[in-house]
This record gives C-alpha cells, sequence and structure tokens, in this order.
C-alpha cells in the first residue's frame, strides 16, 4: 500500500492508532509484573534472576529509543511504526514458547528493543499537529502509558495458570502478540506517512550533555533524584509479586488485580493533580512531597503485612512516582536553554532507563540475601536520601528565583 502524505492536524482515528501504539507497548512492559515469581519458579530462577526478566527490557528498549528515531528520520515513522510494532508481536510469540531463563531474557532485551518506540510516536504527533494542539495530544501519550500500565498486569495475571507451569503463561503472553499483531495490521491501513525520508537526526551528544550537567548544581541534583527514585520504585515493582506470595500466598490473579488499582492511581493523579501541585507550590516542592509518599509507602508495607495495606501502599507508590518525576523532569526542562533541551533530555531519559536497568536486580540480590523486607527498609533508605537531595534542589531554586526577581 502506497504511503500518503499526512494531512495538516492529526485525524482522530490516527491519533487513536498511536495511543493503541503506546498503549501495547506498556502493557507489555508491565504485564510480566504479576507473572515474575511464578515464572521464574517454573524456570528455577533465583531472586536475582527474575528481576533481571524486569530489567532485560528496559535494556532493549534504550536502544530501540535510539535506533527507531533516527530510522524513522531515514525511512518515514510509518515504516517503521509498523515493521517494530509487528516485530513486537513475533517476540511475544516466541517468549510464549521459551524453554529456558536464558532465553526468555534475550527475548525480553528484543520485545524492548522492538517497543522502544515511543520517541518515534511523540515525533509523529509533533509531525502533523499545530502547535497549540500538540501539548494535548502528546499529553495523551502519558494516559496511554499508565493505562497501559494498570491493563498489562490485569492481562497478565488474570490469564495466567501458573499450576499449569510454563504452558499457563502462554494465554496472557499470546494476548499480547495478538494486540500487537493487531496494531500493526491497523497501521498498514489506517496510518499515513508524516516524515518524508531524509538524514537521520546525529546521535546523542552525551559527552556534551554530562559535562554539562554536572556542571550546573541543580541539574546534577534532579539527575540524581531520578535516577535514586524510578530505580527504586522500579525495584519494588519487581519484588512486589514475590513478596506478596510469600506473606499472603498470592497467585498471579491477585497480584494482576491490584495492580490495576497501582496503574488507575498514577493515571488520577497526573490527570487530576501534578498541574493543580505545581501551580499552588512548585515543581521543587512537589517533588519533596512526591519522594515522601514513595519513601512512606515502601517503609509502611512490612511493617503492617496486611493484603489491603499491600494494595493501598503499592498504589500510594505509584502515586508519589507520579508526582514526583514529571515534576523533576519538568523543572529540567524549564531550567536549561533550548538548544540543550534534546541533549539534556535525551540524557534524561538514558539515566531514567539505566536506574530500570540495573537497580531492580541488585534489590533482587538483596531479597535473597537480606530477606524479603530488605528491599523495602533499603529503598525508603535510598529515597530518603533523594528526600535530602530535593530540600537542596529547593533551596537552590528558590534563590535563584530571587536572583531573577531582582
Amino acid at each position: 500500500m502506497p504511503a500518503e502524505a499526512a494531512p495538516p492536524g492529526l485525524p482522530t482515528h490516527a491519533l487513536l492508532l498511536i495511543l493503541v501504539i503506546v498503549f501495547v507497548n506498556f502493557a507489555g512492559f508491565s504485564l510480566i509484573i504479576p507473572l515474575l515469581p511464578f515464572y521464574g519458579r517454573v524456570l528455577q530462577a533465583s531472586p536475582l534472576e527474575i528481576t533481571l526478566l524486569f530489567a532485560a527490557y528496559s535494556f532493549g528498549g534504550v536502544f530501540g529509543e535510539i535506533w527507531w528515531g533516527r530510522t524513522s528520520d531515514r525511512y518515514g515513522r510509518r515504516k517503521v511504526l509498523i515493521g517494530a510494532t509487528a516485530a513486537t508481536a513475533l517476540s511475544y510469540l516466541a517468549f510464549a514458547f521459551v524453554p529456558n531463563l536464558g532465553a526468555a531474557l534475550a527475548i525480553r532485551v528484543l520485545t524492548g528493543f522492538f517497543s522502544g518506540t515511543v520517541g518515534v510516536c511523540q515525533s509523529y504527533i509533533a509531525d502533523v499537529t499545530r502547535p497549540e494542539e500538540r501539548a494535548r495530544s502528546i499529553g495523551l501519550l502519558g494516559a496511554a502509558l499508565n493505562l497501559g500500565f494498570a491493563v498489562g498486569p490485569a492481562i497478565g495475571g488474570l490469564l495466567a495458570s501458573p499450576d499449569q507451569g510454563l504452558a499457563g503463561f502462554r494465554l496472557p503472553i499470546l494476548a499480547s502478540a495478538g494486540v500487537a499483531a493487531a496494531a500493526a495490521l491497523w497501521s498498514t491501513f489506517v496510518l499515513v506517512e508524516s516524515h518524508p525520508p531524509g538524514i537521520a537526526r546525529p546521535l546523542p551528544r552525551w559527552g556534551e550533555a554530562v559535562r554539562f550537567v554536572t556542571t550546573d548544581q541543580l541539574l546534577v541534583r534532579l539527575f540524581a533524584i531520578a535516577f535514586i527514585g524510578i530505580g527504586a520504585f522500579a525495584s519494588m515493582e519487581a519484588v512486589f509479586g514475590l513478596w506478596t506470595a510469600l506473606n499472603f500466598g498470592w497467585s498471579t490473579h491477585e497480584v494482576g488485580l491490584s495492580f490495576i488499582a497501582v496503574g488507575l492511581s498514577g493515571f488520577v493523579v497526573q490527570i487530576l493533580l501534578i498541574g493543580r501541585a505545581t501551580r499552588a507550590f512548585g515543581e521543587a516542592r512537589v517533588i519533596v512531597g512526591g519522594l515522601s509518599v514513595l519513601a512512606l509507602s515502601m517503609l509502611l508495607q512490612p511493617m503492617l503485612r496486611d493484603p489491603i495495606a499491600a494494595v493501598v501502599l503499592m498504589s500510594a507508590l505509584m502515586a508519589g512516582h507520579s508526582i514526583a518525576f514529571p515534576s523533576a523532569g519538568a523543572l529540567i526542562s524549564r531550567s536549561i536553554s533550548a538548544d540543550v533541551q534534546g541533549s539534556v533530555n535525551g540524557l534524561l531519559m538514558a539515566s531514567n532507563a539505566l536506574g530500570r536497568i540495573v537497580v531492580p536486580p541488585a534489590f533482587g540480590l538483596i531479597y535473597a540475601v537480606g530477606g524479603p523486607d530488605a528491599p523495602y527498609y533499603i529503598g525508603a533508605a535510598l529515597v530518603g536520601v533523594a528526600i535530602l537531595i530535593g530540600w537542596q534542589v529547593v533551596t537552590i531554586r528558590d534563590a535563584r528565583s530571587k536572583v531573577v526577581a531582582a
């Protein structure tokens, strides 16, 4: 089917399709969360190896975002979105019939790579929307992301049957493959080209961005907060299924249902709360508030040790995360000039992804060595350090605001 030129403005059906692609990517990322302890048990995996399955997707996604973004510049957005989404479907199909842990890790990396197209989706929207419509359309991407996070674990948890061994995990994974395949087919018939083939954007200038960030006392602290907080939050996601299975005898069904509440709490906070909070208190103080909710939720989980409290606290954890880290990203963006926005924000995305890659396996090791409660106490202490750094951000930000006002 020949590619057509994209019309001015983003047609409703095309926007819906872009949102479906983002939804599929993040549903696939979160699908495995309730399956991890049970899937790992069947594969005879340790807690460290189980959390590596969680991190492998993010590892592939780092390279996918860079590769697909540049490839879409060279060959067009439409081709990339169709091809990458179809390859995602095939990777899910392979994951459904994986024979061992090594193959599972390799396929999760590949799935993350093929799903690393959120930047391409954002670029597609930027290509074909008027500036006054762009913020709303890109904001919907965040909603699709959170909805994917809510629905993914539900699909994984409710459709799995761990008592059937590896075969019991195939249905939810095949369901994800089917949704991805349908999105690829839909893209073929509906999506029009938004960007003519041309020269690929240059590779990110990591060295320049690192030097710029490390010489600015505000930026270096915001990057540290984001790395610590996002890594700790991802680690709590990774160990939650292990911890609840041990303490409450939960199966994939209970973990999947609990993550519906978790995902919806993030969705509600981003839609209803974060804008009002930042207008009232400023990003710096909102970051500290979100981190405080994050730390308290971690600390109380092993202390209360109650099934209902576990869901409430995990939802509060998501709420704190959804308050703190969009605010950190917004403050970083507001604190730098237009000519370095691309390189600094690219470095921020890479740093956040690195946190999701390296910190969860470290907490898997802590779980194995220190016991099931240790990740929660150590996570709370780690976020406590981020809170102290956050108060430094408040001080620096207030001082800079006074200088500007003078």
